[in-house]
């Protein structure tokens, strides 16, 4: 089962956000900084992004790094390149989820007020601009197949569109306090798991708005939900990170007696089917393997 293998630091500030190429971890940070990880030799490198504002969060898409700022400016730079290609202030508010969908070439960003861009990759034009007032758009993710994508909203509602003319198409009722993370099942289109600040876990069938399974996972918000190899894997603001079936059945919890996160854990980036990274308040960034 997982356990540590490395824990990296070098933040001065929370950490928000992470994702990975495939080589490098990178990180986004209070300090304003992005931060680049040479994983298997365990340091920073020169890599280094200095911005005007907290990151909050990031996307990867190929050699392109898109970057949400606690300002709303969204940035997005070529990694081959080395340059920054375009920078837009399209939303006034923090931007906390971006995702991206290599099916459409499409790119999804929301806001702290619940507004919603769907951006072109290819062109970097913006394709439409939707004021959901929803209040803070936590997750977007993507359906397996590119067809659906998913938000996650301050107002409990999990909100699922079509990627063709993004249309609203499923609006769940999933989580008083207001829905965070989001995942689509990638054993079944029709079923996808979400969490929220209730702390709970719930499954649910997408197509008909039905509840199919409740856990009561952890004890505050949880801020992230990843597929890693035959498990998912849920990060919470109770510091904690916890291992699951897809089926809802609870594997391993890995908290500060595992030498885990001593704060909020915030983000986890896939690394491959048997290792992961996460991310948190407390500056660090720990690797967990599967042994």
């Amino acid at each position: 089962m997982f356990q540590k293998q490395k824990e990296l630091q070098g933040h001065s500030g929370a950490i928000y956000t992470c994702v990975f190429d495939g080589e490098f971890l990178y990180t986004g940070s209070a300090d304003k900084f992005i931060t680049r990880w040479n994983l298997k030799r365990g340091t920073q490198d020169k890599f280094a992004i200095k911005f005007e504002s907290p990151v909050y969060t990031m996307e990867l898409f190929k050699h392109l790094l898109f970057v949400g700022l606690a300002n709303g400016a969204l940035h997005v730079f070529d990694l081959k390149k080395r340059i920054e290609l375009k920078h837009f202030s399209q939303h006034k508010e923090a931007l906390f989820s971006i995702s991206s969908n290599p099916n459409k070439n499409q790119l999804y960003v929301g806001d702290a007020l619940g507004n919603l861009s769907v951006w072109d990759i290819e062109t970097l034009d913006l394709l439409v601009y939707l004021p959901l007032d929803s209040g803070k758009i936590r997750d977007i993710q993507c359906s397996i197949d590119g067809s659906n994508f998913a938000l996650t909203c301050q107002d409990g509602t999990i909100r699922i569109f079509d990627t063709e003319f993004f249309n609203e198409i499923s609006t769940i009722s999933g989580h008083k306090d207001g829905a965070t993370a989001v995942l689509f099942d990638p054993t079944s289109s029709e079923h996808l798991i979400s969490g929220g600040k209730d702390a709970m876990l719930r499954k649910w069938n997408w197509k008909t708005n039905t509840l199919l399974l409740e856990i009561p996972a952890h004890n505050f918000a949880i801020y992230r939900l990843i597929h890693v190899g035959s498990y998912f894997v849920s990060a919470s603001r109770d510091k904690t990170l916890k291992l699951w079936t897809i089926d809802l059945d609870f594997i391993k919890r890995l908290d500060s007696k595992e030498g885990g996160h001593h704060h909020s854990v915030n983000d986890v980036a896939h690394l491959n089917d048997s290792l992961f990274a996460s991310v948190g308040d407390d500056k660090r960034i720990i690797l967990w393997e599967k042994s």
